[in-house]
């Protein structure tokens, strides 16, 4: 009772603070993760909802890359979400601008690196410099970015529509793959309050998105180069236009039966991706992804998820071979498997 209670208090000394940012303000730029997943998107969605009734200020969605992955596309578009890329918005319009499910300087959002936003929301792990923006709410052992925004929609006694809790219920269902991984109380009781709200209708057709044919051949190419290392395995996809699907195929990889850890990476926009995932701590898949990439990039995530992406400055075959190469002994050293033997997943 005394975590529920402090949680309370915590949402309403919060709400409290966002309300006083939101005063005598007429807009909110909201800036989601790049190619954003179904978390980012409902936070979103949460916020200017807030801000929407709390203040009646006018918001803006906005985010960089793509959206690739067939679940977050349909997401997007049976709920009507109307979302903007970054080439569309004027950043220094806005009265205010807010991040959701990601932090300033990370390099998994649009935000100029020269701009420090008035308001972050996130469920990873609070950044250094975070810590010197107007208003910051990091609760890094939540399951997901939008439960916290739940708390505040219900502290603040507002309503939440149909399509706001189709959002919300199928973020928190995929941030923690049905409540397989770091999934607290709090993103139990968010999902069963807003279930008898959800469009069941809906929600089949996101979980049931259509796939580009292109998914298909990457798929196949992920498949074809995987390689066994002791308690993991690793894949290439090369260059892609879909940079969701790099976390996609990790994903897949870590369902077999004889994988504690896999790792997927690609190239997209002039940088080396990498995303990992695992059943099995320590070490924790955040740490682990901070010591592949070391000085040379960002990256974050969970004791059980993580990504990062490294800047390159040239994508010819010979320097993406020695980085990969240099990526995998980094990672085979994390989880204590270096020296494994390389075997083919598939073989001919």
């Amino acid at each position: 009772m005394g975590t529920c209670s402090s949680a309370i208090r915590k949402t309403r000394r919060k709400l409290a603070g966002l309300r006083d940012i939101f005063k005598g303000n007429q807009t909110l730029l909201i800036v989601l993760q790049n190619s954003p997943d179904p978390d980012s998107i409902a936070s979103a969605m949460a916020l200017r909802k807030l801000a929407n009734s709390l203040a009646d200020i006018q918001c803006s969605l906005v985010y960089g890359g793509r959206i690739g992955r067939a679940e977050n596309r349909a997401l997007v578009r049976y709920l009507s979400v109307n979302l903007r890329t970054a080439s569309e918005v004027d950043f220094n319009s806005y009265d205010l601008i807010a991040m959701v499910d990601t932090q300033p300087w990370t390099g998994n959002n649009c935000l100029p690196a020269e701009m420090e936003p008035d308001i972050v929301i996130d469920h990873h792990k609070c950044r250094r410099r975070t810590r010197q923006c107007r208003f910051t709410d990091i609760r890094n052992r939540y399951g997901a970015t939008v439960t916290i925004l739940y708390e505040y929609l219900q502290e603040a006694g507002i309503e939440i529509d149909s399509a706001l809790a189709t959002a919300i219920l199928y973020a928190i269902r995929s941030d923690t793959q049905d409540f397989g991984r770091d999934t607290t109380q709090a993103d139990l009781d968010a999902v069963m309050a807003v279930y008898p709200l959800v469009n069941k209708r809906i929600l089949g057709q996101i979980q049931r998105g259509r796939v580009e044919r292109s998914y298909f051949q990457m798929l196949s190419d992920g498949l074809r180069n995987a390689r066994v290392y002791g308690p993991a395995v690793v894949t290439a996809l090369g260059k892609v236009d879909n940079p969701d699907m790099i976390g996609e195929i990790a994903d897949l990889l870590l369902r077999d039966d004889e994988t504690d850890w896999s790792v997927c990476y690609g190239l997209f926009e002039q940088r080396f991706l990498i995303s990992i995932r695992t059943s099995a701590e320590p070490p924790r898949a955040d740490k682990v992804i901070r010591h592949i990439i070391g000085r040379k990039g960002t990256g974050g995530g969970h004791s059980s998820y993580a990504g990062g992406q490294i800047p390159l400055e040239s994508d010819g075959p010979r320097q993406i071979r020695r980085l990969e190469r240099r990526v995998l002994k980094r990672f085979l050293e994390s989880i204590g498997a270096a020296g494994a033997k390389e075997e083919k997943l598939i073989r001919s």
